[in-house]
């Protein structure tokens, strides 16, 4: 039996900021940006954490946090296995949904796009610049497969650094990339007193974007 419990009298009266349309930088990418510079000022961790929500085979939604690593001609980057949960997916059905909450500044950005897959000689220039113990791990995890335990993991992952030093080569996994999301679509939200929250859409028309103001 599930163990109830009551969060109904728990309440955070959100004061520290306004996001108004009628001062907004008409580009979402530069508001993004100027947002993020913001927070990462903050000593929050892991400033470029997203959720990453994609829809299966069953039209089941699934959403799993990754780093980002890039903004490049427009597009947000992040780096998978494209044999993962999330690669089979995006090869299945791009559109894609990024999703960022600061709540050190109460403000959450989402962010709808349609993703394609990195290629692989692109891909190599990140994945060669990684931390060679990260490079160890993409290359003996075969991601969101069943593996019989944890033991199974570190028995690869030991014996590649016992026999290799730092410096050694390690080949890119063949289905290991880069994933480039070009957003058509952003919101931004603002936390604002009694829950009458800010919110702004920036919709894709034509070459520009459209901005409007949700009911939060």
């Amino acid at each position: 039996m599930a163990t109830e419990k009551d969060f109904r009298d728990l309440r955070t009266d959100y004061s520290w900021g306004t996001l108004d349309e009628a001062n907004v930088k008409q580009n979402p990418f530069e508001l993004f940006t100027d947002w993020y510079e913001e927070y990462s000022k903050t000593d929050a961790i892991d400033s470029t954490a997203v959720t990453v929500s994609t829809v299966d085979e069953e039209g089941q939604p699934d959403s799993r946090i990754v780093l980002l690593k890039e903004i490049r001609e427009g597009k947000y980057i992040f780096y998978t296995n494209h044999s993962s949960k999330k690669g089979r997916d995006l090869a299945r059905n791009p559109k894609v949904h990024l999703m960022f909450f600061w709540p050190k500044m109460e403000r959450q950005i989402r962010i709808k796009g349609v993703a394609t897959f990195m290629e692989e000689s692109e891909s190599r220039i990140y994945f060669n610049k990684r931390p060679f113990e990260s490079r160890v791990a993409a290359a003996v995890s075969p991601q969101s497969s069943i593996v019989p335990n944890r033991e199974y993991l570190e028995e690869k992952f030991f014996s590649i650094l016992k026999a290799k030093d730092d410096n050694a080569e390690i080949e890119m996994p063949k289905d290991w990339g880069g994933v480039k999301v070009r957003p058509t679509e952003f919101e931004f939200w603002q936390g604002r007193i009694s829950r009458l929250h800010d919110r702004i859409r920036f919709k894709q028309n034509g070459g520009n974007w459209k901005i409007e103001r949700l009911a939060p």
